[in-house]
């Protein structure tokens, strides 16, 4: 600045020499300048990454959430279901969960959370909102266990709700479907057809749904028609069920538990 004061010559000078110097000292600072977009680089990735993490994190909750609603959704729907099968049931109920389900693929049994201690007995009528699901066989104080109507070794005796037509209907191992025994050619019963408990026995009380008639077929040279159904109870999906206190149910003795099986 001195010499600018007292030499006019001196300014053209350094002004040109400005051009000679420009390129050093862009090259000159090009490593800082590297350096500071490095690590703004790399603190925006760890920053993009961290937040990615905490968005997919954010997004498995909701996942989650939905399901959770999801399956409460499908749980109300469920209880009102059985809240209003129960309103038509003339006897008296309680309502049960599933806790259990027999691992045995030749058994069709299920455990449920109510026992001897909430009054639940052998041979008691269990339901859910759509019909008949089974009848209990062996009570604790706080669970019991039931032997559904798709199981091998059950039997209930039936009607059709449409003309009375009596029958058994038995249980074939699948969950999806019973069979009819001892039905004549001649029966009339037609595919559609509601078949409902008959009451006989006293072990079932009368009126509940039991299945819908699927196939009905007459086998030239045999005496009875195969007669196939399916049930009216959700065996595989129910979690809520109704334990029925009916008079026409009474408690059943243990060792009587399969006399009409």
């Amino acid at each position: 600045m001195w010499l600018d004061s007292i030499s006019p010559w001196v300014q053209p000078v350094r002004y040109v020499t400005g051009y000679f110097l420009a390129l050093p000292q862009q090259i000159a600072v090009v490593p800082g300048a590297v350096s500071e977009w490095f690590n703004e680089s790399s603190s925006t990735r760890q920053e993009l990454m961290a937040e990615n993490k905490q968005l997919a994190a954010r997004n498995l909750v909701l996942e989650l959430r939905a399901q959770r609603v999801a399956s409460l959704e499908a749980e109300n729907i469920e209880l009102r279901e059985l809240l209003s099968a129960s309103e038509q049931v003339d006897d008296r109920v309680l309502v049960t969960s599933v806790i259990a389900v027999d691992p045995d693929p030749f058994s069709q049994q299920i455990l449920i959370n109510k026992g001897g201690e909430d009054g639940a007995f052998i041979g008691q009528p269990v339901l859910d909102a759509h019909g008949l699901l089974g009848q209990v066989i062996d009570v604790m104080p706080f669970s019991s266990r039931v032997l559904m109507i798709a199981d091998s070794n059950h039997a209930i005796p039936v009607q059709v709700n449409r003309n009375g037509v009596r029958a058994i209907a038995v249980g074939t191992g699948s969950l999806d479907e019973l069979e009819l025994i001892y039905v004549p050619n001649t029966a009339d019963i037609q595919k559609g057809d509601l078949l409902v408990s008959s009451g006989l026995g006293g072990r079932y009380p009368r009126g509940y749904p039991v299945a819908t008639v699927t196939s009905v077929e007459n086998v030239p040279g045999k005496s009875f028609a195969e007669v196939k159904a399916a049930p009216s109870a959700q065996l595989d999906r129910s979690r809520h069920l109704l334990l029925v206190f009916s008079q026409g149910a009474g408690k059943v003795p243990p060792s009587e538990i399969w006399s009409e099986q």
